[in-house]
């Protein structure tokens, strides 16, 4: 079994998913109290949202190179960055290390196409529906990123950061995503992405009227996949 690396803490709740899906995968597979070999570098998430706030993506991208190079020299032989929004520097964090960086939206766009879904409503923070990083990957990938309107993209991101980042879930919010999500389907979204890894814990992707991809759990397969030695895994890293 490979050592999975995890750059987490951004925020703590959903890395604490990423850890529980991962070994729940891992067990699934190797039955009895099997668990993942597993190394989590933990960030300050307040000190990451200064620097998002600020615009100083180098500073962060610095923050977050440091920690997958920490995490390599512990042992870890792949390194996940567990936040949509943070693989807006995910070039220059890869580029500090030698063992592969598992790229999220890379991960997500493959399990959009295997489905056949091609135009993916995305839901995420106001950097990723924004800043163009995950339009354009996803774009070389061959699927066409729909966003939410202006006003739609504030209520989403205010929800992710002032409630589910902090682990307040609201009935009254979760009736606003699944708005947001009707007024996509009648624009021709054939799906939606959950594509912040807090999502999925105010949206089940199997609930909603459009087939829905949790980033998280696609993230967190990938990563088995490559640790267990996963030929397809293997392939698609080499690629």
């Amino acid at each position: 079994m490979r050592t999975i690396g995890l750059i987490g803490g951004m925020s703590f709740e959903s890395s604490a998913v990423y850890y529980r899906l991962i070994n729940e995968m891992v067990r699934d597979r190797l039955g009895g109290l099997a668990s993942a070999e597993v190394l989590m570098y933990s960030v300050n998430f307040e000190e990451i949202v200064a620097l998002q706030k600020a615009g100083r993506w180098d500073d962060a991208a610095a923050r977050l190179g440091d920690a997958a190079l920490r995490l390599q020299i512990a042992g870890a032989e792949c390194v996940l960055i567990c936040t949509n929004t943070m693989h807006l520097i995910a070039p220059e964090v890869a580029a500090r290390v030698s063992i592969p960086l598992i790229h999220i939206i890379d991960e997500t766009a493959a399990a959009l196409k295997a489905a056949g879904r091609f135009k993916p409503l995305l839901l995420a923070t106001r950097y990723t529906m924004e800043h163009g990083f995950y339009t354009d990957c996803m774009a070389r990938n061959g699927v066409s990123v729909m966003v939410p309107g202006a006003e739609d993209r504030t209520v989403t991101h205010d929800i992710i950061f002032n409630e589910l980042c902090a682990g307040i879930v609201k009935d009254e919010s979760r009736r606003k995503l699944m708005v947001i999500i009707e007024r996509a389907k009648a624009e021709g979204a054939d799906s939606v992405i959950l594509g912040c890894t807090e999502i999925c814990l105010i949206l089940d992707p199997n609930a909603l009227t459009l087939p829905g991809f949790d980033t998280t759990a696609i993230h967190a397969l990938s990563a088995v996949d490559f640790a267990l030695g996963s030929e397809k895994a293997a392939a698609s890293r080499a690629a």
